[in-house]
């Protein structure tokens, strides 16, 4: 008979992967599961960086999140030697006219003011030829004006994933990777967790499947959940001096409600000229499956791109395209993430890092996790659940 664990995790992505790294740290019996290795280019969690931010213009409820993942990434960092997280700053970019809408929000610009004013962050308020003068990769619009801070910056997703597992393992959990769940029930006050390979008891469950939430929860709450496909690109800068712009001294990561459809957001270079700049859009219409989504962008897409968010607003950025991505969000209407226990099983708890928002948070909300799942707080989650979203 296989051993009761007290928590199993289920998907080890960002949300699972600090879960996990948590739990062990409290000297609990984890089980972790995934169906590839992580970190893996499957789900939400890869990309080389992810933007992080204190004052989170989604609303100021967010801001606790991201402060406890900053103080967590330090820690690893000290205790491991590596490097997580870089705060370079972030810009916040908006004008005249018609804009692009920044996770569905149109005054974006001043719902981070009220965010970083609510957190404490120290922050300025920049005109156009302030901008101009001190980012001068962005094309901007006379009249455009932007929010700037430097506790902002970024992550890098696949060693936050890959540092966080290591020390779980090194820690006492069990990390079964290439192994797919099928399904799950809690019964008798356990919960059972059969696989590809083998069925385990745990008290206590946490689902962090990501993009694959909806094929193991019941269709009331699957239908909760929608799969949007997002591409990430990386250009290639025009000469050297071009490159040297986007340097993460001279260039923040950005958010930019640009005239078009969609809001652009973006990176400093970690690399070479032949390794690119990052930048990305975000789309929210059409559907998918981690089993169905063209994860390969085509060349119209990346040329569509370069003509309608990278040349007119980066000229220093050329047509060429490096590499590109591809990115699932799991997306709640209504909600950046989800934390809750299941409505009808108690022993469960749901975790979805939603809407593209979630790894900024994700090493705090994986210390939520442990502690919800070992009972070590009443913290209210009232903004997260899945109930406040349903109805």
């Amino acid at each position: 008979m296989s051993p009761t664990y007290d928590v199993a995790v289920l998907g080890l992505g960002a949300m699972g992967a600090a879960a996990s790294y948590q739990l062990a740290r409290r000297g609990a019996r984890v089980l972790g599961i995934d169906r590839y290795a992580p970190p893996h280019d499957h789900g939400s969690t890869h990309g080389d960086t992810r933007v992080t931010r204190v004052a989170c213009g989604e609303g100021p409820e967010y801001s606790a999140f991201v402060l406890r993942s900053h103080e967590i990434w330090r820690a690893l960092e000290a205790e491991l030697g590596v490097e997580l997280l870089t705060q370079n700053g972030m810009l916040v970019i908006s004008g005249k006219g018609e804009r692009a809408l920044s996770h569905g929000i149109d005054a974006f610009l001043a719902a981070t003011v009220n965010a970083a004013e609510q957190a404490g962050v120290d922050y300025s308020l920049l005109d156009t030829a302030a901008m101009r003068a001190r980012f001068p990769a962005f094309k901007l619009s006379d009249g455009d004006e932007g929010y700037f801070d430097r506790v902002s910056g970024f992550v890098r997703p696949e060693l936050c994933i890959e540092v966080q597992l290591r020390r779980a393992k090194e820690l006492g959990a069990d990390l079964h990777v290439n192994e797919t769940v099928a399904s799950f029930q809690q019964k008798d006050g356990r919960v059972s967790v059969t696989t590809d390979k083998g069925t385990y008891q745990a008290k206590q469950l946490i689902v962090s499947v990501g993009p694959w939430l909806p094929q193991l929860l019941e269709p009331e709450l699957a239908r909760t959940f929608k799969i949007t496909r997002q591409v990430l690109y990386w250009f290639r800068a025009r000469d050297a001096a071009a490159h040297a712009r986007f340097s993460p001294d001279r260039f923040p990561v950005y958010i930019w409600q640009v005239p078009a459809p969609q809001v652009i957001y973006g990176f400093p270079a970690t690399g070479g000229i032949d390794e690119g700049v990052k930048i990305a859009s975000e789309q929210y219409e059409l559907e998918t499956t981690p089993e169905t989504v063209d994860r390969t962008a085509s060349p119209q897409e990346i040329r569509e791109m370069y003509e309608t968010y990278v040349g007119p607003f980066l000229p220093s950025l050329s047509p060429v395209c490096i590499k590109s991505k591809i990115c699932l969000y799991t997306w709640v209407d209504g909600a950046r993430f989800i934390i809750d226990r299941h409505p009808a099983h108690d022993r469960i708890i749901i975790a979805s890092p939603c809407s593209g928002h979630g790894f900024k948070h994700s090493a705090g909300i994986g210390e939520l996790l442990a502690q919800m799942a070992l009972g070590e707080t009443h913290r209210d989650i009232s903004m997260f659940r899945l109930g406040r979203v349903a109805s």
